[in-house]
């Protein structure tokens, strides 16, 4: 089966140094795979190269079989949403639609039928004669995934794509990115500094640092690789978050080293999760 997106050993310099260095990896297709990584670790440039608004430094990358070096073939496969709000606030939703679809050479009446569902889809049909000024946060990133899907792309790309909206705005996105995967198939590519975003959301994780891919898998690979069970003990002399971590293969394993400690104050263990995870790869956290 041919991969959704594949990179081997890609390079993208800048002023001589490596942004991303040797990367290689495959998204299948109808997968959701979750791109994590600290600030600078190359994440958003390796979505630029794929989605080929830069050009790798060396290195191959395909799209649904296609090198990006076939940047029509590419476009017409491919949907993204940015973190940034891209959508023009000084025109109604339904001009912001009119025009990407006009845009993507789409027929009329092909236009209006696919404009009206994806507005449904993403329940902005009551808000279609609304400039995008007027909308909330949450409501323009809903008309930026309906834009992005106008042009029925077989894979979507998210940048952070609930990065500062409330809760019940990030779960209500939350559904709509997991029915488009799950039940309509579509494969996607995400980046997020929301770690329970992930955990529910992605199929497979690969996690980035200094331009390089340093683990991948699913959740429960990652638990079975660094351990399920965590004995978090408080640092001496210190109060509020600080903490070491200490990972074990099980739960039954970190409580068992934990009965058999003379001194069990401010030590406790829990399952591990994937922020414990992150931060022992990486060494910090993810902002």
């Amino acid at each position: 089966m041919t991969a959704a997106v594949a990179l081997q050993n890609v390079v993208k310099r800048f002023s001589d140094k490596p942004v991303v260095d040797q990367l290689s990896f495959e998204i299948r297709p109808g997968e959701m795979f979750g791109l994590l990584g600290p600030n600078g670790a190359g994440k958003s440039t390796t979505i630029r190269m794929i989605t080929t608004l830069t050009e790798p430094s060396e290195g191959e990358i395909s799209v649904m079989g296609n090198s990006i070096d076939d940047r029509a073939s590419v476009l017409s496969s491919i949907g993204v949403v940015l973190q940034q709000v891209s959508v023009d606030a000084d025109l109604t939703v339904w001009e912001n639609m009119e025009f990407h679809g006009r845009m993507h050479h789409i027929a009329k009446a092909d236009r209006q039928q696919r404009i009206n569902h994806w507005l449904e889809y993403v329940e902005l049909s009551d808000r279609r004669d609304d400039l995008v000024k007027t909308l909330s946060g949450g409501m323009k990133r809903r008309l930026q995934i309906a834009r992005a899907l106008l042009h029925q792309p077989k894979i979507l790309f998210l940048d952070e794509p609930t990065v500062g909206l409330d809760p019940q705005t990030r779960r209500r996105l939350w559904e709509i990115i997991r029915e488009l995967n799950k039940e309509q198939g579509m494969t996607m590519l995400m980046t997020t500094h929301y770690m329970d975003e992930v955990e529910y959301l992605c199929d497979r994780i690969g996690i980035m640092d200094n331009g390089k891919l340093i683990e991948m898998g699913t959740l429960e690979e990652l638990r079975d690789r660094h351990g399920r069970g965590l004995v978090m003990t408080q640092k001496s002399g210190e109060s509020g978050g600080s903490w070491d971590y200490q990972f074990f293969p099980t739960e039954q394993d970190a409580a068992q080293f934990l009965e058999a400690q003379a001194d069990k104050t401010g030590m406790m263990v829990r399952a591990s999760n994937l922020e414990d995870i992150f931060v022992e790869l990486t060494g910090r956290n993810l902002d």
